[in-house]
């Protein structure tokens, strides 16, 4: 007899994907740049919120229509963070519907999309609710549904993938602070 729980199980490939991960599961820091390529954002800047189950971008202007049976949703993103002169125009198909509870303990419903989230070079499938988040400290949230069995956080770190590089005015000399070597 042995104490090993799985020494119970059936060898079979199902049982053996259940004890141990296929991938190694790679290491991403509390925010990092991600991209949204079906909605045209190349970066935003996203907090990596394992307290939160769903993921949840920021959109205005949010319309609903049908297109033959299919309902889809039309609206606007502020990829960049105080920077409301910078937009870009979405147009997707809704997934659902789903009533969820905001960190200040409010329940909405929220449209749900799918589409694909690129963090540290790799391209995932995620839902994400639709929500103003202009007064929130980031324009998205990466919840733990979409992070599960794939990546692991580490509180301490920060865009792991590497910052955003920030465009300087033409003639531009002074350095930023992504520019220096570290110390």
């Amino acid at each position: 007899m042995t104490n090993d729980p799985s020494h119970d199980a059936e060898d079979t490939p199902t049982t053996r994907s259940k004890l141990l991960p296929t991938d190694p599961l790679v290491v991403i820091g509390w925010r990092e740049w991600v991209g949204l390529p079906e909605l045209k954002v190349r970066h935003v800047k996203a907090k990596i919120d394992t307290g939160a189950r769903s993921s949840s971008l920021h959109a205005f202007d949010v319309e609903t229509y049908f297109d033959g049976d299919i309902e889809r949703v039309r609206f606007s993103i502020h990829p960049v963070q105080k920077r409301d002169d910078v937009h870009v125009e979405a147009d997707v198909p809704i997934l659902e519907r789903r009533h969820v509870r905001s960190s200040n303990g409010e329940t909405s419903e929220r449209i749900v999309i799918r589409t694909s989230l690129e963090i540290l070079r790799r391209r995932i499938m995620v839902d994400l609710t639709l929500a103003n988040r202009d007064s929130m400290g980031f324009r998205m949230l990466v919840g733990r549904e979409a992070i599960r069995n794939r990546f692991l956080v580490d509180s301490a770190a920060s865009f792991l993938a590497g910052r955003r590089k920030r465009k300087r005015p033409a003639g531009s000399n002074m350095q930023t602070p992504h520019d220096l070597p570290p110390s």
